[in-house]
């Protein structure tokens, strides 16, 4: 049995030009019963006899509602543009005003909360000047759950969230976005939903930088010396790879990036070396000048920080086609590895932290003024606390744990 206000609300969306199925959408019901009553088969709720209390979803009504009469429910107020109207168009109206917050998306008709009921009864009360008793009985809520959330609507639920929020947002440097911030917010025992902390980032502002767009891109070339296999690809029919590792230092990828500064200070040239076990920036170096000094100041570094004997992935730059790059790996037991010619996802575990390492660092803040030795200075700080700092999410045991890189190593027994 479906009370009187449904049946109505099905009908007047049929009158409003819904078809069959956007009618039973709107009203909760199924598309065959719809059809049944644009048919003329209506319920006797809807000829006639209104539906007792336990016909209202488990709701309780107001006493005082509960005691008045279809006609008294919408009896025309006294005074006010809706006076001298008849109850039947006052009920029209209601159902009219339902059926355009229906249709605007503000209630979804299967789960009506008695929070949304209160907000639609506000607007009604403002619009039609009805007295309270008739937007209640209209509404099924009982006087005192409206009165309840009445009093509650212009609070704000998320008060004492937005400012931990902002705190973690800007510990980041203004790089995370809502995963991270909700992860840093749980190692701190604030118990909030990921839609929660996303919502109040996204009215509070706080957005995290986005990649810009990558113009062109080339290839210089074939230069040097013939090039080392991939190592990496796994099916080149496919263009499958493996960017995994079993344990630390085992296989690492470097490449080099530049930093364009603005105001004449020139730029700046980064080269890493990034571990696949979890993406740990095992040595680094920066210049203004990428040259064979800046690639074998890293690999130096590499090879002090894991004691060498690892496999070492690149691209086809002429630095890493050198007789002295060439014998330096050699002589530390380190296995060449190169991408295809022009292949860029050859590398994409490199290339993808330069992207994030842009995003989180470089885009989006203002560098008029810094000094290439100032730049370099602040890109060391990025990279500590990308080591020590920063979340990251790791897949463990069929989830997602979000841990530092240096925490989880320790977490793990591994030496950082």
């Amino acid at each position: 049995m479906h009370d009187r206000d449904t049946v109505g609300l099905a009908l007047l969306a049929l009158e409003e030009g819904m078809t069959l199925a956007g009618a039973a959408e709107v009203a909760g019901v199924p598309l065959r019963t719809v059809a049944n009553w644009a048919a003329g088969r209506l319920p006797r709720s809807y000829a006639g006899r209104r539906p007792g209390p336990g016909m209202m979803g488990g709701e309780a009504i107001d006493r005082e509602a509960e005691r008045m009469s279809a006609k008294g429910l919408y009896d025309p107020p006294a005074t006010g543009p809706l006076a001298g109207l008849e109850p039947a168009q006052i009920e029209n109206i209601l159902l009219r005003a339902v059926l355009a917050d229906l249709k605007a998306g503000g209630w979804d008709p299967a789960s009506i909360s008695n929070r949304s009921k209160c907000e639609l009864g506000e607007r009604l009360r403002l619009a039609t000047g009805l007295p309270l008793r008739s937007i209640t009985g209209f509404l099924r809520i009982s006087r005192s759950s409206y009165e309840y959330h009445r009093a509650r609507l212009g609070r704000d639920r998320d008060a004492a969230l937005r400012p931990l929020v902002a705190a973690e947002f800007e510990a980041s440097g203004g790089r995370y976005g809502y995963r991270r911030v909700h992860a840093a917010l749980r190692r701190r025992g604030v118990v909030a939903s990921e839609k929660r902390v996303r919502r109040v980032m996204r009215e509070e502002g706080l957005e995290a930088a986005r990649p810009r767009r990558r113009r062109w891109s080339s290839y210089a070339g074939e230069e040097g010396r013939a090039p080392a296999p991939n190592l990496l690809l796994v099916d080149a029919d496919r263009d499958l790879h493996d960017f995994s590792a079993a344990r630390p230092g085992e296989v690492l990828v470097t490449d080099i990036t530049e930093f364009r500064l603005p105001g004449g200070a020139g730029k700046v040239y980064l080269s890493p070396c990034v571990d696949l076990f979890d993406g740990d920036v095992v040595a680094f170096s920066a210049g203004t000048s990428p040259s064979k000094a800046l690639v074998a100041e890293m690999l130096e570094g590499a090879v002090a920080a894991t004691g060498g004997g690892f496999t070492l992935h690149s691209d086809r730059g002429w630095h890493y086609r050198t007789p002295d790059w060439v014998r330096d790996c050699a002589g530390a037991g380190v296995t060449r590895s190169m991408s295809r010619k022009g292949h860029s996802p050859d590398n994409a575990a490199c290339e993808g932290f330069f992207g994030g390492l842009k995003v989180e660092f470089f885009h989006g803040r203002d560098w008029s003024g810094v000094s290439a030795e100032g730049f370099v200075e602040a890109l060391s700080e990025y990279i500590a606390w990308y080591r020590e700092g920063r979340l990251k999410a790791f897949d463990e045991g069929g989830g997602t744990v979000y841990d530092t890189i240096r925490g989880r190593r320790e977490r793990l027994g591994l030496t950082a």
